[in-house]
Order: structure tokens, then sequence, then C-alpha cells
């Protein structure tokens, strides 16, 4: 339910939006109800499309001596980031062991710092990022197998 309020020549109308499906809405002028009604859905629904994999990662604290170490795991969890930003810190290694909510990584987008946190148990398999490096919205960040 949004509610917004209006001023037209001079008129003042509070007008709330109830629901809305593809082609009707239900609102409320200044107390009165009505349904809004159009021939098409206002917006698309949104399509999935598959994006080519990642580049191989880039090794963040690990030995040089181990790259197949950064390779992606097949079925590996990827950790994306939510919004576009600059990464500040990477709090992981490969090879770490991390729990459900732990904080792996610190993004800055629109000034603010944002903590990338992982939503399930795991093992870094991969880092893809680095600090001061700048990332798309989506962004693998890390691997975990």
């Amino acid at each position: 339910m949004k509610e917004y309020k209006y001023k037209i020549n001079g008129a003042e109308y509070n007008v709330t939006i109830n629901e809305v499906t593809d082609t009707t809405a239900q609102v409320e002028v200044n107390g009165e109800n009505y349904t809004v009604e159009w021939e098409k859905p206002v917006a698309p629904k949104p399509t999935v499309v598959a994006k080519p994999a990642a580049p191989a990662a880039k090794p963040v604290a690990a030995p040089a001596a181990a790259p197949a170490a950064q390779a992606a795991p097949a079925g590996g969890y990827a950790i994306k980031t939510p919004l576009p930003g600059v990464i500040i810190d990477v709090k992981v290694n490969v090879g770490d062991t991390v729990t459900k909510g732990q904080t792996v990584a610190i993004l800055e987008a629109m000034k603010m710092e944002n903590n990338i946190n992982t939503d399930r148990d795991g093992k870094v398999a991969a880092i893809a990022v680095a600090k001061g490096e700048t990332v798309a919205d989506g962004a693998v960040l890390i691997t975990l197998e």
C-alpha cells in the first residue's frame, strides 16, 4: 500500500494505491474507492539471461604456487555483489572456512560501506576481486565449495 498527496489546480487529493495486478489497480482517492484499468502490463516481466562465465579468479593472499586452487569448482556457490561499487576490503583468504552470516568483503557504494555476508557455510575456493577494484552489480566476489 502506497500513499500519496497531490495538488491539482489548487485541489488536494489523498491517494492510496491498495493493490496492483497486471492490468488493474485498486486505489482510494479522498476516501472513495476506484478501479484503474489499462490494456498492457505496466512493466514487463523480467527475463533471466545466462551471463558468460566469470574470468579466471585473481589470487588474493594465496601462495603463488597454487593457481589451481583459484579456479571455481564445478557446483561451487558464488557470493555476488548486490550493487556496483568499489571493494574496500576482502576479509577472507582462499582455503578459509566461513559460516553463514560472516562478513567476507566490504563494498563501498553510494559513499556508504556495505558488508557482504555469506548466506551459507562453506570453504573459500576462489576470490575473484581485490581491494580497490571496481565491481558491477551482480559480479562474483567469492566462490565457496
